[in-house]
């Protein structure tokens, strides 16, 4: 083609954006969103997002986070009155595709029993599941051996949810074993899959 063709055509054609919504709690893991972050915004057409636990906030800077950063105090500062948005309903509209890493045991637990007591949840509750959800577990080699843990990865898969397994490595405890968070690039190249499944642009 023609040099500048191509940006001229797809100048007149909006490009469609396609919406990640991360989530972080709070695991060790969480030290790596900054880079999770950056590595995802390399991908052309992604717009991101990034909802928050309180826990999670503990591990990295959010000053290091590029995109808007959704915690539950905003749920609370959004809503005043009846004909208000709902922060985690805009938030299910919004994306295309819901990115949980990490996942640490507790929310797990959570999910796996539908309880919704933060944004983080009540946006997973409300998850419309004809959209890709993945979550990427991260714990203590000691909490993934736990048997209920694999009862609770196997509840999200069974409600249609993406399971991009964690890793053995030495933990930030010590202890060296399975329960580390999967590595950045394998986790964007798993959001990478998705959007070729739906022909979109990986490369720039």
């Amino acid at each position: 083609p023609e040099p500048g063709f191509p940006a001229e055509k797809s100048s007149s054609v909006p490009q469609k954006k396609f919406r990640v919504l991360v989530g972080v709690t709070g695991s060790v893991a969480a030290l790596k969103l900054p880079l999770l972050i950056s590595e995802l915004l390399k991908i052309p057409g992604l717009e991101v997002k990034v909802v928050t636990t309180e826990r999670a906030k503990h591990f990295y800077n959010a000053q290091e986070i590029p995109v808007t950063l959704h915690s539950d105090e905003d749920e609370w500062q959004l809503w005043k009155g009846r004909s208000d948005p709902v922060l985690h309903i805009e938030l299910r509209r919004w994306a295309d595709l819901m990115l949980v890493a990490p996942l640490d045991a507790n929310t797990l637990a959570k999910l796996a029993n539908g309880i919704c007591d933060n944004l983080l949840t009540c946006v997973i509750r409300a998850w419309d599941l004809s959209k890709p959800l993945l979550f990427c577990p991260a714990m203590n080699t000691a909490m993934w051996e736990h048997p209920i843990t694999a009862q609770q990865v196997e509840q999200l898969k069974g409600f249609g949810y993406t399971e991009i397994p964690c890793v053995v490595k030495k933990l930030v405890c010590g202890d060296e074993g399975r329960g580390a968070m999967a590595e950045v690039w394998t986790i964007v190249e798993s959001v990478k899959r998705i959007l070729e499944e739906r022909d979109l642009p990986t490369q720039s």
